[in-house]
Order: C-alpha cells, then sequence, then structure tokens
C-alpha cells in the first residue's frame, strides 16, 4: 500500500515470552491487563518518514513540521469517515475519561513514596493542571451535572467503548504495527463524527488505565484485589517505582497534551453555526487539520497503552529500559505543535463570533434604547450587568451597595467619564449637587467607561476605588466592569464621549437624551430639571444680560454686594502690571467719586501657574478681592466653563452673534479672554452693566478726572462709565476668539462683536509649560 509509505511505523509487540495472541480475545476487557511491550525495531517496509525528535528550532520550524503530513496520510484518514450517526455530545463521557486519570492513583498504604511524591500521584498535581484538569471549565456545567444525560450517552456508547477497547488489546498483543491499528480503529468508528472517535478511543483506553489502579490501590485491603495484583506482578513493579518515574511523566504528559487536543476539537464543534458558517474560510483552514489531529490523538493512545499495560509482569530490563521515551516525547511534541496550529485557528474563528455576537447585541441594545418602556428598569438592566441576588450600584453617601429598583421610574442623571476625570469639575459638581434643594426629584449615576477587553490594571482600581469611595456622594456602580461592553460602545458611538465628562439625562421610561446636559447644570444648576430643550429655552426666555446672569452662582459674596448697593467690578487677564495699574486706578476714581466698589480677580480660562501667581500676588499686596485660596482654581474654571456653556447653549438654541445681545455679550468677554491684555466688567444692581478690554478701559480709568464731574451720585457710575468706555476707541482692533477643541459644537461662521465683520478661523496648536 503505498499510501502506508507515508506514515512513520512503530510495531506493537511484546518483547518477552507470551501466551498466544488468541488469549486475549478470550479474556476480553480482563486480557487488556496482559503484558505486551513495543519493540522499538521499525519495520523496514514501513518505515520511511520517522517522527522526528522536538524541534529546537522554534515556532517557525514547528509550523513546517504540522504541514509536512503527507497529503496520501490525509487522503487515506479521510477514506475512513463515513458519518451517517447524529451529533453526539461526548463531553459528559469525556468528563468520566477525566475523573478515571485524576482517581488513578496508587494506594496511600504503598511505601514506594518515590513512586507517590513524585510521579503517581493524583492527577489534579500530576498532569499539568494548567492544560489537562484545568480544560475542565471547557465543559458545560450544566451537561456535567445531568446525570440522567451522562447515563444516557454511557450507555448509548458502551458497546463501542468495550469492543474498541479490547481491539486495542487484541491489535497490540498481536504485535500489530502502530499505523495499521490506527486505522483499523478509524474503520471500526467511520460512521462516528471526528471528536466521537477519539472520545470513544479515549474512554477504551482509560478503562483500561482505571482497571490497571484499581487493583492497585486494593491489593492490600482487599483479597480479590490482592490475588489479581500478584498475577499481574504489580508488587514487582510497585517495587521498582522509583526506576518508572521518567516512563510516568513521559506518559502522563501525553495524555496531557492528548486531552487539549480533544477539548480544541471540541470547542470547533461547538462554533455556533449562526454566527459562523462552517463553510466560511476560517473554520475550514482549521478543520482541514482535524482528521490528521485524530490520527495523532489515536497514535499517542496506541503508545500509552503499549507503554503503561507492559509494565504488567515486566522484568527488571523493560522497568530500566528507556528505547520507548523518545517516541512518547516525540509524539508530546506532535500533540503540542498541532494544538499550538488549531489554537491559533480556533482564536480567530472565535474571534469572528465574537464579532458577530458583539454586533447583533449592540443591534438589540439600540433598538431597545430606541422603544418606548413604561419604566426604566429594562434601560437599566441592558446596561448595568448584575445577577438577582446582587447590588451592582454604590451609595456613596450612605456607603452601602443597593439594587438597581432605587432608581426605578426615577430621573436618572448618568454621569459618564472616564477614571481621568478633572478635579475641579467634579468639585464644582459636588458643590452643586450639595446646593440644590431639587436633588429629589432626580438620582446621580456615575458611570466610569474603561476599556472592557482589557482587564483593569491594580493602579486603575486604586483610581476608581478612590474615586467611588471619597468624591461622589451619589450613586456609582459597584466596579466599571459591571457596565455592559454594549452600553460602553452606545456611549462612545452614538453619545460621542472620548474624555471629557458628560451628563446624560435617562427619563423614568428609559429614553436617554442625546445631548450633553452639563451646560445646563454648570448655567442653571438643578433649576434646569428635567434638563430638556424646552426646559433650556424657557430658562433663557426672560433673562436678560447682568451681573445675576454672569457670575451669581460663582461667588456668594457678589449676592451681598449686590444687595449693598454696591458697584461690583469682575476683571481677569495675566499681566501683573496691567492689573496692578487697573486695580490702583478704578480704587482711586471710585474713591473720588465716593462710589461703594468691590472688585474681583476671575482669572482666565485654563488657568496655570502664571494665573496662580497673579491670584497670589493680588491677595498679597491687597488689590482686590480673590476667590478662597484652596478652591481658587475650582471657582476660576466655574467662571470661565459657565461662560462657555452659555455661549455653547445660545448656539444649540439657534442664537446668533448677530441676533442675540447676551450672545454677543458672552462672546466679547471670551474675545477679551483670548487676547493677551486684561479686561473688566462694571456692574450695579440687575441693570446696570458696562465693560472693556484692557487698552480702552485703564486709560478711562487713569483719566477719570476729565469725567467724574459727571457723577454726583453713586449710581450714575456705571452709565457714566459705559458712555467713556464707548466714546473711546483705539484706531485699530485685533480680536481673537479660541474655543477648547473638545467644546462639541464649534461653529464654521462666527462675527467680530465690535465690527460686524466675519472673523478668520485658524487651527490652534498650543503648548504651555508656563
Amino acid at each position: 500500500m503505498a499510501s502506508r509509505d507515508a506514515v512513520p511505523s512503530t510495531r506493537l509487540t511484546n518483547g518477552k515470552a507470551k501466551p498466544p495472541s488468541a488469549g486475549a480475545h478470550d479474556l476480553g476487557l480482563v486480557g487488556a491487563n496482559h503484558s505486551f511491550r513495543p519493540s522499538h525495531e521499525p519495520d523496514s517496509r514501513l518505515v520511511r518518514h520517522p517522527i522526528p525528535p522536538p524541534s529546537l528550532g522554534g515556532r517557525q520550524r514547528d509550523r513546517g513540521f504540522f504541514s509536512s503530513d503527507d497529503t496520501a496520510l490525509t487522503k487515506q484518514i479521510l477514506a475512513t469517515h463515513a458519518p451517517d450517526i447524529e451529533d453526539l455530545n461526548v463531553k459528559p463521557l469525556l468528563s468520566i475519561v477525566e475523573d478515571i486519570l485524576r482517581l488513578s492513583k496508587p494506594s496511600s498504604s504503598t511505601d514506594h513514596t518515590s513512586l507517590v511524591n513524585n510521579q503517581v500521584k493524583p492527577h489534579m498535581d500530576t498532569l499539568d493542571s494548567s492544560k489537562a484538569i484545568q480544560s475542565s471549565p471547557h465543559q458545560d456545567a450544566k451537561v456535567l451535572y445531568n446525570h440522567e444525560h451522562d447515563t444516557e450517552i454511557v450507555r448509548l456508547l458502551a458497546f463501542p467503548i468495550s469492543k474498541i477497547s479490547c481491539e486495542i488489546i487484541c491489535k497490540c498483543s498481536a504485535g500489530g504495527e502502530a499505523h495499521s491499528v490506527t486505522m483499523d480503529l478509524l474503520k471500526a468508528l467511520s460512521n462516528y463524527s471526528w471528536d466521537a472517535k477519539v472520545v470513544i478511543i479515549f474512554a477504551a483506553f482509560a478503562v483500561n488505565y482505571g482497571e490497571f489502579w484499581l487493583v492497585e490501590q486494593n491489593h492490600t485491603r482487599n483479597m480479590l484485589a490482592k490475588h489479581i495484583a500478584t498475577l499481574k506482578d504489580l508488587p514487582y513493579m510497585m517495587e521498582h517505582a522509583g526506576k518508572l518515574e521518567k516512563k510516568f511523566e513521559a506518559v502522563l504528559d501525553l495524555l496531557n497534551a492528548v486531552l487539549n487536543v480533544i477539548h480544541c476539537l471540541i470547542e470547533f464543534k461547538e462554533l455556533p453555526s449562526v454566527y459562523i458558517s462552517h463553510d466560511a474560510p476560517e473554520v475550514v483552514a482549521a478543520t482541514t487539520h482535524i482528521p490528521t489531529a485524530v490520527y495523532w490523538i489515536i497514535r499517542s493512545l496506541l503508545a500509552c497503552a503499549s507503554t503503561l499495560l507492559n509494565l504488567i509482569g515486566s522484568g527488571h530490563e523493560y522497568i530500566t529500559s528507556t528505547a520507548e521515551s523518545w517516541e512518547i516525547l516525540s509524539l508530546a511534541h506532535k500533540l503540542s505543535v498541532i494544538l499550538e496550529h488549531l489554537q491559533d485557528q480556533l482564536a480567530v474563528c472565535k474571534g469572528l463570533v465574537a464579532r458577530k455576537k458583539a454586533e447583533d447585541a449592540y443591534i438589540a441594545f439600540k433598538k431597545l434604547i430606541e422603544s418606548t418602556h413604561i419604566e426604566n428598569m429594562k434601560v437599566l438592566r441592558a446596561m448595568i450587568h448584575a445577577r438577582d441576588d446582587q447590588r451592582p450600584l454604590y451609595d456613596g453617601s450612605k456607603r452601602i451597595n443597593e439594587r438597581l429598583d432605587v432608581l426605578r421610574s426615577k430621573y436618572v442623571l448618568l454621569l459618564i467619564s472616564d477614571l481621568d476625570i478633572p478635579h475641579e469639575e467634579l468639585n464644582v459638581l459636588h458643590m452643586i449637587y450639595n446646593q440644590q434643594a431639587r436633588r429629589h426629584e432626580y438620582e446621580v449615576l456615575w458611570l466610569p467607561i474603561v476599556d472592557p477587553t482589557t482587564q483593569m490594571t491594580e493602579m486603575e482600581n486604586t483610581v476608581f476605588y478612590d474615586l467611588r469611595n471619597n468624591s461622589m456622594p451619589w450613586y456609582s456602580v459597584d466596579h466599571p466592569a459591571l457596565i455592559e461592553p454594549v452600553a460602553v460602545r452606545y456611549i462612545r458611538e452614538e453619545l460621542k464621549f472620548v474624555h471629557m465628562p458628560m451628563l446624560i439625562v435617562l427619563d423614568p421610561h428609559g429614553k436617554p437624551s442625546k445631548t450633553d446636559a452639563l451646560p445646563m447644570m454648570w448655567i442653571w444648576g438643578s433649576d434646569a430639571f428635567p434638563f430638556t430643550k424646552d426646559q433650556e429655552w424657557a430658562l433663557w426666555r426672560d433673562k436678560t444680560w447682568n451681573i445675576e446672569l454672569l457670575a451669581d452662582s460663582i461667588d456668594a459674596r457678589i449676592q451681598e454686594w449686590m444687595r449693598g448697593d454696591r458697584v461690583v467690578c469682575l476683571y481677569g487677564g495675566e499681566d501683573m502690571e496691567w492689573i496692578r495699574k487697573f486695580t490702583l486706578a478704578a480704587r482711586a476714581a471710585a474713591a473720588a467719586m465716593h462710589v461703594p466698589l468691590e472688585m474681583l480677580y476671575v482669572g482666565k480660562r485654563n488657568p496655570r501657574e502664571k494665573v496662580r501667581r497673579c491670584h497670589e500676588a493680588i491677595e498679597r499686596e491687597k488689590l482686590s478681592h480673590v476667590f478662597h485660596p484652596t478652591d481658587y482654581y475650582d471657582y476660576v474654571w466655574y467662571f470661565w466653563v459657565r461662560l462657555w456653556s452659555m455661549w455653547n447653549s445660545k448656539k444649540q438654541v439657534g442664537m446668533s452673534v448677530e441676533s442675540d445681545h447676551i450672545m454677543q455679550q458672552i462672546m466679547d468677554i471670551l474675545t477679551y479672554d483670548s487676547s493677551e491684555e486684561g479686561w473688566a466688567v462694571f456692574s450695579r444692581g440687575t441693570h446696570e452693566i458696562t465693560k472693556g478690554k484692557g487698552d480702552v478701559v485703564l486709560p478711562v480709568m487713569e483719566g477719570y478726572a476729565t469725567w467724574e464731574y459727571k457723577v454726583d451720585r453713586p449710581d450714575k457710575f456705571v452709565p457714566v462709565l459705559d458712555e467713556e468706555i464707548r466714546r473711546t476707541h483705539p484706531e485699530h482692533h485685533c480680536n481673537r476668539l479660541i474655543l477648547p477643541g473638545h467644546a462639541g459644537y464649534v461653529p464654521d461662521h462666527v462675527v467680530c462683536s465690535e465690527c460686524g465683520r466675519t472673523m478668520d478661523k485658524f487651527v490652534l496648536y498650543r503648548c504651555c509649560t508656563d
């Protein structure tokens, strides 16, 4: 047979005198314990390409080794395959086999401590736990513990298992050549699937293997076992246990490799056809090698059976022989290369399945989000994974875990951020949350967004728990891993979350808002509830440009100054020389005109080190009021983000600089801040207000002597100052408006608030170490 020339050949014979081979047929399964041994002299007619020793050339050479199997062998294997039995779930049977391997061990009473302590101890320890015993998670727990199902599959396969067990013993006892025996077994199981073939043969091997150890375990306390052990010459074998360690080690390593390849084959079979077709190129590329893998699994089991069963009645010459170790090691290496290739292909297939599952899950999630519900629990449960007995929420105020039901039928403000949430943003939100009286109408829930495909590091976990436990007085998910991947994807793709925190309103029916509610929160606080477009329109409808809109909620002192009928001046910039000149000139003018003046420094958007130094100098030199030293950064940030939120809110509701007075005033201050100069706003009460850039307002204040006669009482100060600022116009102007890159809405068309012309648009990249 030409095809047989393509495979290595090993003759399974016994080197000792033995009874006629027919005796093995007569003994059946008991005869499985007859002594037979491979003669390691290959049949010269059959040996052409012996199994190479383990490769030392690395992964690339292993790949070549795997792909070098002759096409003739594959064709010969496929010719034996004619499945006509419906697919069987052989995992329960494989589980029984694994239990047999795990329970097969020498008796605890043996005096041969070398054997017990080193090699033939329970398979939980002996087999590589990361490969063999730990492969049990691949199994379906529901199937494993369904005893009725176990009984059914065992009853169905008991006869072929018994038949194959006898077949192995008969063929080996008769001196059968390994390739021929393998092909005969494949033919005997031709109508079974590939995974069923190997599990049946593995079970047949396990019967003999388990019987061997069952006798050994009981021979010291059971007279029947003792007599059988005597006939098998087990006491002699155990006396030389130390010399058998290498043989057992090689066999157990090979069995470990067999288990892993079988589990891999079963995983291929279980790939869900709804997500990946068995005709898919990825599956075909892998399953092409499954027949060859099955062949080498059977060859390996025959080698293990030959090695272990030859221990029965073995003489000293066999116990000390190492001739067969080379074949066992070569087969283990062969299977490890096959396993590596199959696992790589399986990973590709699983990746494809996972992507299709994720896509289907995402489509279902979007459909759920867009549907109408009676309450919000369906959406919340789809966003946050939790078992029925689990409490997935952490209440930061009570410091206890809660069920999702505490959010049932409520407005839920989803605070979405990563773990690098700006502390000033968190501090201001915390301040608003604690101050508002309408907080009972909604709940805040923090959703920390991390990459769901990678495990969080120890540092990330530390950062999360510190934020959750110490900075979040509202609800948080108990851990970011509880947020479903589909929810993370929806937040990134549909809500456009990248890095900057956002606030999404989930109404009592589970309908999320499409826009970020944080700008409304910064401007109006809880008065913006329920944070809808209609509410935003209603809040703007009655607002006029005054100091109350500009800075009322920033500092409590402003309300006090307004009630005292004082002139309030807010000013900014980072030119300390201009600040000194301006504050001294303004105070001198106010004193000369007997006008009560209160000045507050609000710094600059994106405050850096220079603003901090200005803040310290102003406080040290008593030039004006400043924000509280420990929180000045938060207040400066809040003033500017609130102003920017007003600009964005106005644009979102369709207003423009040309048509809206408030937006024009906001743009003026944002333009002032974008320049290198200072600026100032003066106000008295809720109606009188004026402003100016540093190069205008400073000369006006320094030249107050020319216009102070017009201010015969304090309530005329702001109107007269406004006239003087409007009268003073530099010959040229160069206004800049710098919008933050994370603004979310950057208009294509902006007009200058001073001259009305369209401003040129540039892209600015800045790195300022300050």
